[in-house]
């Protein structure tokens, strides 16, 4: 049995356990709920939650209006109204215990908007706000013009100083904490910086301590840190308990509570979860929000990676290097050089046809289905993200005014898709790279799904 001590977590002292937050539908009412029955915290995606028709059944379709800002307006409508529907639900099976928190990612379009509405219309069953996927520096102000508490997510204390230094420092009173997620061990979407290498994870624990360090000379030393990204078994964070290097400490557990009863995670996905080996979790880049983010790798992912593979750097005029000429139309004709001709007039006998440019003049060949489906995902979008790099959607003007990326995917699709039971090989499969374990655990053993307060007893027992 590990030696865990309560901590204070939004007002109130509960077990330093937390189910933390994935995308859509990864984490609802229904999963969080559990969680906070056990005295632990639950955490409800606000990306695109879902909300309910008359039958009781999830409404599917965000919209169908023409402009895409109406879309916009539709999808973020249907995320304030499905986050509400949730924290209900959270409610009610938790009762009074353990606390409830909801995850937004910073770089959705209106993100600002989606919380403030969630907070307001369920006003009371919420007890705190966990954000990230960039620098929420507004989260602060508007947890605590609600009265609730807030949990930045970082991935170092530089971080975290840009954070108080802009806007924390003004809203000290309700920063409940502190998560900080290890860059090269968390699933989904995660806050490498440009100057830290992809290839070379550095230790979390001087990393933590670095952040609590920064924390103290603060003035935050009770301000709890949540450890997220790589956490399976507590066991073996025992060095990070009672540790004055380290402080108040809560654990973040996001891979482990995908497969219990209480998981709204499809059975389809949960039986590849079972099978996945280590280094089938691949950290890539082809997110169309630019950061960096870990996928199970599956034909979606490979292809992606193949597209990569088989891209070639292109000039609009013909230079001693660039002499080859390559027809992307019947009224476009660029450059290559003459060692990556090859490789074009493979790809293109292999079918891929297609030939688009890049922003970074370099030029991607698609088949023609995956540029019909391509165009189409486009003529669809409905503005998820503040700037979106596949449609060059921008929530503040409409538009980047940049190229629309090739190399990258309709993130609200696919991630919609696979959370509503959708093909496991077609669509991108978020998970954190601990996600092997699964088929080593002895819980997971025969196909046994545990429930939630199972899950719980073991992480309490180090199991």
């Amino acid at each position: 049995m590990i030696k865990l001590k309560n901590v204070v977590i939004s007002g109130k002292e509960v077990l330093p356990i937390i189910e933390g937050g994935k995308g859509i539908n990864g984490t609802d009412g229904r999963s969080s709920g559990h969680f906070a029955k056990e005295g632990c915290v639950g955490t409800i995606s606000l990306v695109s939650a879902d909300f309910y028709d008359e039958n009781g059944k999830p409404v599917m379709e965000r919209s169908v209006r023409i402009k895409r800002q109406e879309r916009h307006e539709d999808l973020i409508a249907g995320a304030i109204k499905g986050g509400i529907a949730q924290a209900q639900i959270a409610h009610e099976i938790a009762g009074n215990n353990g606390r409830i928190h909801v995850n937004e990612l910073w770089e959705l379009a209106d993100s600002e908007k989606v919380i403030s509405g969630v907070l307001e219309g369920a006003k009371g069953l919420i007890h705190g706000v966990t954000c990230g996927a960039g620098l929420p520096y507004k989260l602060g102000e508007i947890a605590s013009s609600h009265g609730v508490y807030y949990y930045p997510i970082v991935s170092s204390a530089r971080a975290f100083q840009i954070l108080w230094k802009r806007s924390y420092a003004n809203y000290s009173e309700f920063l409940g904490g502190v998560v900080y997620e290890d860059p090269w061990l968390a699933g989904g979407h995660n806050g490498l910086s440009n100057a830290e290498n992809p290839e070379e994870p550095q230790n979390p624990y001087n990393r933590i301590k670095e952040l609590r360090a920064t924390l103290n000379k603060l003035g935050l030393q009770e301000k709890p840190i949540i450890i997220a990204g790589g956490v399976w078994c507590l066991s073996e964070w025992e060095d990070y308990l009672d540790n004055p290097e380290i402080g108040a400490v809560a654990f973040q557990f996001g891979t482990r509570p995908m497969i219990t009863k209480e998981s709204p995670i499809s059975q389809a996905w949960q039986n590849v979860m079972r099978h996945t080996k280590p280094g089938d979790v691949i950290l890539q880049r082809f997110s169309p929000t630019g950061f960096y983010s870990s996928a199970i790798k599956n034909k979606f992912l490979s292809r992606l990676m193949e597209r990569k593979d088989g891209e070639i750097a292109y000039s609009l005029e013909a230079n001693e290097e660039f002499d080859t000429p390559l027809a992307l139309s019947n009224v476009k004709t660029v450059y290559i050089k003459a060692a990556d001709f090859a490789k074009a007039d493979n790809q293109m006998k292999a079918g891929y046809t297609v030939i688009q440019e890049t922003p970074d003049s370099t030029v991607v060949f698609l088949t023609p289905a995956e540029w019909a489906e391509m165009k189409d995902d486009r003529a669809k979008c409905l503005g998820c993200l503040s700037q979106c790099q596949f449609s060059a959607w921008s929530g503040a003007k409409g538009t980047t005014g940049k190229m629309c990326d090739p190399r990258t995917y309709c993130i609200h699709k696919t991630l919609f898709d696979i959370g509503h039971n959708g093909n496991t090989d077609a669509n991108l499969l978020f998970a954190g790279h601990q996600v092997y374990r699964f088929a080593q655990d002895p819980m997971y053993a025969n196909g046994h799904i545990p429930t939630t307060h199972e899950l719980i007893e073991a992480i309490k027992e180090g199991r």
